[in-house]
């Protein structure tokens, strides 16, 4: 049996991308939520809840980028110049962020320290919100001609990559006030509870109001979900979906620490399923298949090898950085410096 090493690589970056979007995800959320608590310990706290993990969890954008260059060249072509500006927004604002990350910590003064709280903020912000616009970019299309980029340089802005912009930020604010609620106590996380009541709702709103839209995007989004039979097939994920919006509710009501953060996991989960489901086999819709963005099989057997033997270790040490930072974290406990 012959395996398809084009569908292998694709499933590999996107995964990788995938788990960078929740991993990632939830810090950026913690910063998204810097503005709703202004009290300086509890943003330490917030803070020291991402510090062991916030590094590595950015590796997996590094798998998925270095995964569409090495193996999707064309794909990696096209869509860099077609997401230029975003994509290098979304760079800079992850190099601020981190820089302010670092400095909050090492800065005595009450302004300079509130500065750089607002720059670690807006550069959560800003990240996020290029993410999403990339992705709603994505999603309604890139002019293609000649096996080159035939677009122009502000193609990728319009009022649905917006929305998903925006979309995104609420969807990482859910997680990162879902995170605060399994790994705080007291008033924050108390507060956490009613901003992830609020950004659950902007999210499943959010998640409604896309999918009812990607249908009108494309001819082939229709075919995928409105169509019998196959929208017999994909009929479960939106019914999930308000599965899981209604369990989310329920387990903020009830006061569960651990369940509202895999309800939204959970969210992003089905999101990226409908999003398979749609743009699948396109890697730059509506016309580049995975296949023919692939680079030849020697390189993609060559580099398969690699990733083999590195995979296992990176998911290995993440787990163990999980474990060992495993617990609540209070105010005054030793944190991040």
């Amino acid at each position: 049996m012959t395996v398809d090493l084009t569908l292998v690589w694709a499933l590999l970056i996107a995964t990788a991308i995938f788990l960078y979007v929740v991993m990632d995800g939830f810090d950026l959320g913690v910063g998204i939520l810097f503005p709703a608590i202004r009290e300086k310990a509890d943003r330490d706290v917030m803070v020291n809840t991402v510090a062991p993990v916030w590094d590595g969890n950015e590796t997996w954008l590094i798998l998925g980028g270095g995964g569409l260059f090495a193996v999707f060249p064309l794909a990696y072509a096209t869509l860099l110049p077609a997401l230029y500006i975003p994509l290098t927004l979304m760079l800079l604002a992850l190099v601020f962020r981190g820089v302010a990350f670092e400095m909050r910590f090492r800065t005595v003064a009450r302004l300079a320290r509130a500065t750089w709280d607002g720059a670690f903020s807006v550069g959560s912000f800003v990240a996020a919100f290029c993410q999403g616009i990339c992705l709603g970019a994505l999603v309604q299309g890139v002019r293609v001609e000649a096996r080159a980029y035939a677009g122009g340089w502000w193609d990728w802005l319009t009022p649905f990559s917006l929305f998903t912009g925006l979309a995104l930020v609420a969807g990482y604010g859910l997680l990162g006030a879902c995170w605060l609620i399994w790994k705080t106590e007291g008033e924050l996380q108390l507060r956490a509870y009613r901003l992830a009541r609020a950004f659950g709702l902007v999210t499943v709103i959010a998640i409604a109001i896309v999918s009812l839209a990607m249908p009108f995007l494309s001819p082939a989004f229709r075919a995928r979900w409105l169509t019998w039979p196959t929208m017999a097939f994909v009929a479960p994920v939106p019914l999930l979906v308000c599965l899981l919006g209604w369990r989310l509710r329920d387990a903020l009501d009830r006061r569960d620490e651990v369940m509202p953060f895999l309800c939204g996991l959970g969210l992003f989960l089905l999101s990226y399923v409908g999003l398979g489901i749609s743009l699948f086999p396109m890697i730059v819709p509506p016309a580049v298949t995975i296949w023919d963005a692939a680079t030849h099989p020697s390189s993609q057997r060559f580099l398969l090898v690699g990733t083999v033997v590195l995979l296992p270790m990176v998911l290995g040490y993440t787990a163990y950085v999980y474990w060992l930072f495993r617990g609540k974290v209070t105010a005054g406990a030793p944190g991040y410096h």
